[in-house]
């Protein structure tokens, strides 16, 4: 198990992952809020007549899915029968257009999946609840301080809904992943429910920082100065689709979720274009061994409105949801929902910043958070993802 070096302080986060930044994406000639030039992306692999990749294509016909209809509609039909929900069975063709800036602006936060819900028992290794910590914003333009955060969208039938998410290396794919990683309850609804719909990822989203009200009218590249990315597969534990539920409940351990995404427009991978990706770290340190970790994200619940990147760095301690369920990873913080599925990061000895964790829960006066510890489980999702497009 390797040894974690220790934040120091929010600063100190937020430096590294500065210099991991490779100019890749808006620049200061080009100006932040212009992106690269795009062009209509090519689907991998052999396409059926509407332009899909022939295996999402099939997919969708096995299971009685009219892409023509799907596209304009057909997706807001979530009846039982219609709600896909085991692991084999995700789908998310690209409707184009669809995540427009007012679309983005009104999407909500999954707010009840922030509600600790019921702890069945601590196990006696539960810490005593941490001190609130109050989020800090973001320093802007993001792409220079945190580009590899962004925020994920889909739809639910409940609507339109936000959280957070961290592009993050593809061992097999090396400087061209498009792996995205963020919490289970972003993709998929749990036990009573199925795959979400239309997820996509906005890194560095609002990279500006403007107001709400400064977004109205906004150009899509002041929104989503890197494109938007879709999710053309996605993986969750086991866990969170047997266990899963609105407030978390015994699935929250094990509520971590990778997206595999391709741009809307262009043909860039999302490492290339962003110009950085965090290595996922599954070591599971003991909690003596970190003195500070940091978690970001976009909170959208209020007293915040999901227009504004925060982070908060605190010394974890350990939360027990019911027994026979890892400890999770907690941390004071203030961040609402919106942040669910937003990085947690270290230091490893070598000084790189690493993802360790992704938000789940928190408590609804929004004095904590908690993240699940990512071991072999997580490791299996991740590899298991990589290897699935090694070399597309």
């Amino acid at each position: 198990m390797s040894s974690i070096r220790p934040l120091l302080a929010a600063a100190g986060l937020a430096t590294a992952l500065a210099l991991t930044v490779t100019a890749c994406g808006p620049t200061e000639d080009q100006g932040a809020d212009k992106p690269a030039a795009s062009t209509p992306a090519a689907d991998a692999g052999a396409t059926d007549g509407s332009g899909l990749p022939k295996d999402i294509a099939d997919k969708l016909k096995e299971h009685g899915v009219d892409v023509d209809k799907w596209r304009d509609g057909e997706w807001k039909n979530w009846d039982k029968d219609k709600w896909l929900r085991e692991a084999k069975d995700f789908v998310n063709p690209v409707i184009e257009g669809l995540w427009k800036p007012d679309r983005m602006q009104s999407a909500k936060s999954p707010q009840k999946t922030m509600a600790a819900g019921d702890i069945n028992g601590d196990q006696d290794v539960t810490d005593p609840e941490p001190a609130p910590v109050r989020a800090q914003a973001e320093a802007k333009p993001y792409h220079k301080n945190a580009a590899p955060v962004g925020k994920v969208f889909f739809d639910s039938p409940e609507g339109s809904m936000v959280c957070s998410g961290t592009v993050v290396k593809d061992p097999k794919n090396p400087g061209k992943s498009n792996l995205v990683w963020t919490a289970g309850h972003c993709v998929h609804a749990g036990q009573k429910g199925g795959w979400y719909r239309n997820i996509a990822f906005v890194p560095a989203y609002n990279d500006l920082g403007k107001s709400p009200r400064a977004l109205d009218g906004a150009q899509p590249q002041e929104i989503a100065p890197y494109g938007v990315y879709w999710a053309d597969w996605a993986s969750t534990s086991g866990e969170w689709l047997k266990d899963g539920g609105p407030t978390g409940g015994t699935g929250a351990p094990y509520d971590y979720a990778v997206l595999h995404v391709k741009p809307e427009r262009g043909g860039k991978s999302l490492e290339e274009t962003v110009g950085v990706a965090l290595d996922v770290d599954f070591s599971e340190p003991q909690t003596s061994q970190v003195s500070g970790m940091g978690a970001w994200g976009y909170p959208a619940a209020p007293p915040y409105d999901g227009a504004l990147m925060y982070k908060c760095v605190d010394r974890p301690g350990r939360l027990s949801i019911a027994p026979g369920t890892p400890t999770m990873w907690r941390i004071g913080c203030s961040m609402t929902g919106g942040s669910s599925g937003g990085g947690w990061f270290v230091r490893d000895p070598g000084g790189k910043t690493v993802l360790i964790s992704n938000t789940s829960i928190g408590p609804v006066t929004s004095g904590w958070l908690a993240g699940p510890r990512l071991g072999r489980g997580a490791e299996q999702i991740y590899t298991m993802m990589s290897e699935k497009f090694a070399g597309r």
